[in-house]
């Protein structure tokens, strides 16, 4: 039965493709190797949408992997700054320093080296294999296990190995030996404008007709959906400190462990008393606190509430500072360090202030 059903898949998606998928995409046109991987790194958790301006400041600093693998890492991180998945720039910096010296700048055309290459996994790697070097190499990222696990209906859980291989080898006997970057480029476009996880819309899908879960009419129960995870609250608290010339106070966070090598404001408990604090810890001494902002975060595994307070400090120069890796920036200045999105909020709300005081 599944012979049959792949026999009819490829055809008709890549005729839809002509008359409505996404071609004026950035990284289409010129399309390069480099640019194909830059997007596909870009893309892994993240919307098109949203990738789309970061993609394009990315290609304007970096334009070549030569130029990427040049950069300091501190400079890559603010060009990634609000992306979020921040292991993704640093893994993005090291594989364009390994292309730029083991490979002559030239990014390899087949799977197995490509997935050598750090952040780089096996649909990735076949997203650059079958759209840089139109390789009959097939993905399988969200859109295409949803796409496939109702077309062919596959129940279980998508994490388990036996269902994830068994989408892997119809993956494979479903992408054709033609047109291989227009076919990845089709079955993803399906996936993020027909077969959605919400409210599919099957009247427009071109293999509605043989989709074995809508002529069942069982859409809505594939693929399998996992309980969805009630996560954990932390609540914490957020120091921006500020000093008369409008400096901000901010220390860079250690290589490992959440917004690793990104700019951040000091944080403490959110029972802990301010004061004893920031004098313990790095010698200041507060002249007024109050309350500047309050922002929700959601990582992974847990939700971040944040109390960001602002505090008033007398000048304290960088020598008589406790703690090391700290920093006085300007705070216009400051907004263009890699920051992680909650962080540059704060002190962009910061800013709002200073410059409703000045107006007022």
């Amino acid at each position: 039965m599944h012979k049959s059903l792949i026999d009819q898949f490829s055809l008709p998606l890549l005729a839809w493709y002509d008359q409505h998928g996404r071609k004026d995409l950035p990284w289409q046109h010129p399309r390069s190797a480099y640019r194909v991987w830059v997007s596909e790194i870009m893309l892994q958790q993240t919307q098109v949408q949203t990738v789309i301006p970061y993609f394009e400041r990315f290609m304007q600093s970096f334009p070549t992997v030569y130029e990427l693998a040049a950069a300091s890492e501190d400079r890559v991180m603010a060009h990634w700054s609000g992306l979020g998945y921040y292991s993704r720039a640093r893994n993005l910096h090291r594989t364009a320093q390994i292309v730029a010296s083991q490979y002559g700048g030239a990014f390899p055309d087949d799977l197995t080296a490509l997935t050598q290459l750090p952040g780089i996994g096996p649909s990735t790697a076949a997203a650059i294999a079958s759209q840089a070097f139109n390789h009959p190499t097939a993905i399988l990222d969200g859109n295409v296990k949803r796409v496939l696990s109702r077309y062919f209906m596959i129940g279980g859980r998508l994490e388990k190995a036996d269902v994830k291989n068994k989408l892997w080898q119809l993956a494979g006997d479903c992408m054709p030996k033609y047109r291989c970057a227009d076919y990845t480029q089709a079955i993803m476009d399906l996936g993020a404008t027909c077969c959605t996880s919400k409210n599919p819309a099957c009247h427009r899908c071109p293999v509605q007709t043989t989709c074995l879960a809508f002529t069942h009419e069982r859409v809505s129960e594939y693929p399998f959906k996992n309980q969805k995870k009630i996560l954990p609250v932390r609540h914490r608290q957020f120091l921006l400190l500020c000093r008369d010339n409008h400096e901000i106070y901010l220390e860079k966070n250690p290589p490992s462990g959440l917004w690793s090598s990104l700019w951040c404001l000091p944080s403490l408990d959110i029972e802990s008393p301010v004061q004893p604090f920031l004098h313990d810890h790095y010698g200041f001494d507060v002249l007024k606190t109050e309350k500047l902002t309050f922002i929700k975060h959601t990582f992974s595994h847990f939700h971040l509430h944040m109390e960001a307070h602002l505090v008033h400090t007398q000048a304290v120069t960088n020598k008589a500072l406790k703690k090391p890796g700290g920093q006085w920036f300007d705070a216009v200045d400051a907004t263009a360090l890699a920051l992680a999105k909650p962080i540059r909020d704060i002190i962009n709300r910061y800013l709002e202030r200073l410059t409703h005081c000045v107006e007022s």
